[in-house]
């Protein structure tokens, strides 16, 4: 009987620590809004360039790596388009299910690059959207992606650095219809690449973000919406230091150094 009652103790302590552990993986990764003297809360609209690796969760904990609170939560089924988010009903629900600073669209892959799909898809859908997001006083913010690795050459783009200009011509002309900000993802993803050195940040698709790629977005995020370099936060767990502080210092160059280009404040 005594080994039992010690068999149990044992049982029972071990629930405890890892109850415990669960709860310090919780706290560390971003405490959320709960108890924050001061939070920011932003809703991402977009697809899987969104929803691979978890870029809003990734914004959050790097966010609290430099001791900001953020509350996120995301609409990115796969394949999606901003077409998309207006018909649906979960967007809307979304929309007025928190007081969100901001909401951030972001458009099917290919779309922004051609101008017939721009004019038919694309900027209805935005402008439905900045409507829909400013009546529920959120701040609107655009997302701009990155290019194919290979260009798309069926729609005359050959290679990354074409296609890329095409997408980067796409968003700034809505963005600047509605004076809704950007946030330059793309554009710092072309600065990575143009270094011609590690990291890499396509899967091997040549679309969708590996872990790297998706950091980059998260640190372009982070200087966009917060105005700050983050450059030096600690929370890079699978990336060299030296990577690391090479893509922070490119997405703060890209988006910070003249944030008039992208409508930044």
């Amino acid at each position: 009987m005594t080994r039992l009652r010690w068999l149990l103790a044992a049982v029972v302590v071990a629930g405890l620590c890892l109850t415990a552990f669960a709860a310090y993986q919780r706290i560390t990764a971003n405490p959320g809004c709960e108890t924050a003297v001061r939070c920011t809360r932003v809703l991402f609209l977009g697809n899987s360039y969104t929803s691979v690796n978890d870029l809003p969760d990734m914004l959050a904990r790097l966010a609290w790596s430099g001791g900001r609170r953020m509350e996120i939560a995301a609409q990115a089924p796969g394949g999606w388009t901003l077409l998309d988010q207006v018909s649906s009903p979960e967007t809307a629900r979304l929309l007025t299910s928190a007081r969100w600073d901001y909401v951030v669209m972001q458009e099917q892959s290919e779309i922004p690059s051609v101008e017939s799909f721009r004019q038919s898809e694309m900027y209805p859908a935005v402008r439905r959207l900045v409507t829909m997001i400013r009546s529920a006083g959120a701040a609107p913010l655009l997302f701009v992606t990155w290019g194919h690795r290979a260009g798309w050459p069926q729609n005359g783009m050959p290679d990354y650095v074409s296609m890329q200009a095409a997408i980067d011509d796409g968003y700034r002309a809505i963005a600047a219809e509605l004076h809704v900000p950007m946030a330059p993802v793309g554009p710092a993803w072309l600065q990575v690449v143009a270094q011609g050195s590690s990291p890499g940040l396509w899967q091997d698709d040549g679309s969708h973000p590996n872990g790297t790629g998706t950091y980059l977005a998260a640190c372009v995020f982070y200087a966009a919406i917060f105005g700050q370099s983050p450059a030096g936060l600690g929370w890079h767990p699978w990336i060299s230091d030296g990577d690391a502080y090479r893509v922070q210092r490119t997405a703060a160059a890209t988006a910070l150094d003249d944030r008039s280009e992208w409508g930044l404040p």
